[in-house]
């Protein structure tokens, strides 16, 4: 059985930008330690939430060189390091490590896409390359790829390889994962509105675009999980779904940047080809704020 690199929630964070399109780091800094200060798990930084396909290489490694020295361990951080080019995502993997990453967040090849085959040889390169922990990242809706469970199965033996943020939307597969991986493979939620779902089933957690705007409810949805105390946690999980929904009505990170806006936040500008979100969805992400009375505890 495989300790999981962290459980709970795991903030997939946005990467603040000035207006001048450099990174924010005054910004993220108190970005990180609000997230840290209300119960936040783990910071996933440089995932897409993070912007991270709009960040060039130098760009990306620096981010997740500060955020790592930032977080300083006060919770684990997660870097993404996927990429559809093996040997980057080898070189990636290894800067995380270098930089004192506890793990790494790595999406499975897209647009080139690969077979199965093509993932265990992919993975395989990466978990081989250092002792850093993988958490692989399915997520057919934007890469066009999708692990089997057998693939995934001969994936766990291996013991780099932590576990796999689910984000599929498909419980058949999540189930018959589980079920053959056991404790050798590590299972986060990648969607929002499934964690009590994914958690009763055993998963360890949320990778969490909600988070952002509600740290606390989303570690405290978690938690109640962990407690066995899922009707509590199953009303939470309803409480919220509106937001999670606003939250997506446009592509990832748009409204969930706007809405850090609309908390008092400055996300700042998002890189092209994302542009702002058309202002009945600015409305609706404003109104189900509200709804669910979102706002910055300080």
């Amino acid at each position: 059985m495989k300790k999981p690199v962290f459980t709970g929630a795991g903030v997939a964070i946005i990467t603040p930008f000035k207006a001048n399109g450099a990174v924010n780091y005054d910004e993220f800094g108190r970005i990180i330690d609000y997230q840290i200060a209300h119960g936040t798990d783990a910071i996933i930084v440089c995932g897409t939430t993070g912007e991270s396909s709009a960040l060039h290489d130098k760009e990306h490694r620096e981010v997740l060189a500060w955020c790592c020295e930032y977080v300083n361990h006060r919770v684990p951080v997660i870097a993404g390091v996927g990429s559809n080019h093996t040997d980057y995502a080898v070189e990636l993997t290894r800067f995380a490590k270098e930089c004192g990453a506890e793990g790494g967040l790595s999406v499975t090849p897209y647009y080139n896409k690969t077979t199965q085959r093509g993932l265990l040889a992919h993975y395989t390169a990466i978990a081989d390359s250092c002792d850093l922990p993988i958490i692989l990242y399915n997520v057919p809706s934007r890469t066009g790829v999708c692990f089997t469970a057998d693939t995934l199965l001969e994936l766990s033996k291996h013991p780099n390889i932590n576990g796999i943020k689910a984000a599929s939307g498909n419980f058949t597969l999540l189930a018959e994962t589980m079920a053959k991986c056991g404790g050798d493979l590590n299972v986060w939620s990648g969607n929002d509105d499934q964690i009590v779902p994914m958690m009763a089933l055993g998963g360890k957690g949320v990778i969490s675009v909600l988070s952002n705007v509600a740290p606390q409810e989303t570690h405290d949805l978690t938690q109640l999980c962990f407690e066995n105390r899922y009707p509590e946690a199953a009303a939470m999980q309803l409480k919220y779904h509106n937001l999670i929904d606003a939250l997506f009505c446009e592509v990832n990170p748009i409204p969930v940047k706007k809405a850090m806006e609309l908390l008092g936040w400055n996300p700042g500008p998002l890189r092209l080809p994302l542009v702002e979100p058309s202002e009945e969805h600015t409305a609706y992400i404003q109104r189900e704020l509200a709804a669910v009375g979102c706002r910055i505890e300080l």
